[in-house]
């Protein structure tokens, strides 16, 4: 056995009675407070790591196309495993002979477009009746079954010939002239061209893997060969990227974004910069065509959009990079550039917080819940709300239902931000994206007093998404020229996109008449031009 334990000393005067128990509540205080400091170090840590893992593989459930991507995967898979499944109950029937189960209902499928070609296969008939052998057939009609099929890509050889003629008079020779080439010694035709700039700078497919492709198709065309021939081709597009360079800074208001491009240098690669600056006159009833210009650059200083917008005056939505501060500066030669802040870069500082409540509803260990954040993200999905109601009407309709409906709720946000931000410590989670806001109040409220502003800066973001997921398939830009290349062509292939036209067969057209089109008639083939001119041509 175990020896009792010792009975504790107990104080004879009541001076060193009052003075253990005074000890004891000290000791007991300063457990306490250890343990809360704890729990809140903890809470904090969980919240940082949350925040980290959303910057690692992006926002969960902010975007609604996530969700839907989500869901389409699953019917992809449930579609899949009700056929394997079917086919096997008809076989399991077969073996046991027993009666074919029913057949479960099929999506029912659109017919296949009228512009296709129809290539008709007929199946033999039969030369006499199966049933007396007659060969006194008559046809009643026919039953037609269509099946969509895909042809292998082929290559043909074009040759393009001039004859030569003598005059027997005078003994003089006359020929045809060649044909006008985009490329200098040119041997590949308009749409390979084509092919090949958009799957590099529109599908993100390196010029070594499009080499391998072809080779299989038993194509030799070197890394090098192809290169030169983007290098050609790359400049003579440079008129039409200029067309659109002067019509991007011509515009009343620019979305500004940039990314990150790795650009390749001696022994390793530096962290280059794609900015991009889009003219979209859609949401506010604008008539002009949208356009995207690009531009790239081995750091991030502010010389940079300086230069890009140099002369430049509007309305420039972009996010509160200090870069842009000298644009806004009032001493700026020509006059300072009007800033509108993105509401929506705002509200992901609190959407972060806010979006942990479906996580702390499973269980105690999950990060905790800001509802502080809850409530602006609430506030500031009105005003979005609100901009879905007006979107495409005209600047002067869409400042008056601002002043109406949005400039209210603007500055009950306003007044709601200070007095909460009052009483939280400056360490606070919450406070981040509160102090973001309030610090650039101004530039935010910009869009209740002009209706040519926009809510957010989504527009260039979307600009910015092909570069973000094509780095991850080329890695690196070869250099500088190799980064501003891919810049020059993004603005040929986004602005394309932008006006609804086919990037692949627009390149394909412009690069067969360019050489050949004047001057003065280059606008002609710019996007939005040649999408009106394919309309009318019969």
């Amino acid at each position: 056995m175990s020896p009792p334990a010792a009975s504790p000393v107990l104080p004879a005067d009541l001076a060193a009675a009052h003075a253990m128990i005074l000890a004891e509540r000290a000791r007991r205080i300063e457990a306490e407070a250890a343990a809360s400091g704890v729990e809140a170090m903890i809470a904090h840590l969980k919240l940082t790591i949350e925040k980290l893992r959303r910057e690692l593989y992006g926002q969960r459930s902010e975007r609604t196309v996530r969700l839907i991507d989500q869901m389409e995967l699953q019917l992809e898979e449930l579609e899949a495993r009700a056929s394997e499944d079917e086919i096997a109950a008809q076989e399991s029937a077969r073996l046991a002979s027993l009666p074919a189960p029913a057949p479960r209902r099929r999506p029912v499928r659109k017919p296949f477009p009228e512009h296709l070609p129809r290539e008709r296969v007929v199946v033999p008939a039969p030369t006499s009746c199966p049933c007396c052998g007659s060969m006194k057939l008559s046809k009643l009609g026919e039953d037609v079954t269509e099946t969509l099929e895909i042809v292998p890509r082929s290559w043909k050889v074009i040759q393009t010939v001039r004859e030569k003629f003598t005059c027997r008079q005078c003994e003089a020779i006359t020929q045809p002239p060649a044909p006008f080439h985009v490329t200098p010694r040119a041997f590949m035709g308009p749409h390979l061209l084509a092919t090949i700039l958009f799957e590099k700078f529109g599908q993100h497919q390196p010029l070594n893997r499009q080499s391998e492709r072809y080779g299989r198709e038993g194509i030799d065309l070197s890394v090098s060969t192809l290169a030169d021939q983007v290098g050609t081709a790359t400049a003579a597009l440079r008129p039409l990227h200029d067309l659109i360079a002067r019509h991007v800074m011509a515009a009343e208001r620019l979305h500004a974004d940039d990314t990150t491009v790795p650009i390749l240098a001696k022994g390793k690669t530096d962290t280059g910069r794609i900015w991009t600056y889009v003219r979209d006159d859609r949401p506010f009833g604008g008539a002009d065509p949208p356009a995207a210009l690009y531009f790239a650059s081995r750091d991030r200083r502010q010389a940079h959009p300086d230069a890009h917008l140099a002369g430049w005056r509007g309305i420039l939505q972009a996010d509160a990079y200090g870069g842009y501060n000298g644009l806004y500066d009032p001493a700026r030669p020509g006059g300072p550039v009007t800033s509108a802040l993105c509401w929506s870069h705002a509200r992901r500082g609190f959407f972060e917080l806010a979006d942990i409540a479906a996580s702390a509803r499973r269980g105690p260990g999950a990060a905790p819940v800001s509802p502080i954040a809850m409530e602006a993200v609430k506030r500031i999905d009105a005003l979005f709300e609100i901009e879905r109601g007006i979107n495409g009407l005209s600047a002067k309709e869409r400042r008056d239902a601002r002043q109406a409906q949005s400039r209210p709720l603007v500055d009950d946000l306003h007044a709601w931000l200070g007095e909460q931000r009052l009483k939280l410590t400056r360490s606070a989670s919450v406070a981040k994206p509160i102090d973001y806001m309030l610090r650039r109040w101004d530039g935010f409220a910009t869009v209740l007093d002009d209706g040519r502003a926009c809510l957010s800066n989504n527009a260039a973001e979307r600009a910015l998404r092909g570069f973000a997921l094509g780095r991850k398939a080329w890695l690196f830009a070869g250099s500088d020229r190799g980064a501003e290349r891919a810049a020059a062509m993004a603005t040929l292939i986004t602005t394309a996109k932008l006006n609804t036209v086919d990037p692949q067969a627009w390149l394909a057209d412009v690069l067969a008449r360019i050489a050949g089109t004047p001057q003065s008639r280059l606008a002609e083939l710019l996007p939005w031009s040649w999408q009106m001119r394919s309309c009318r041509t019969p």
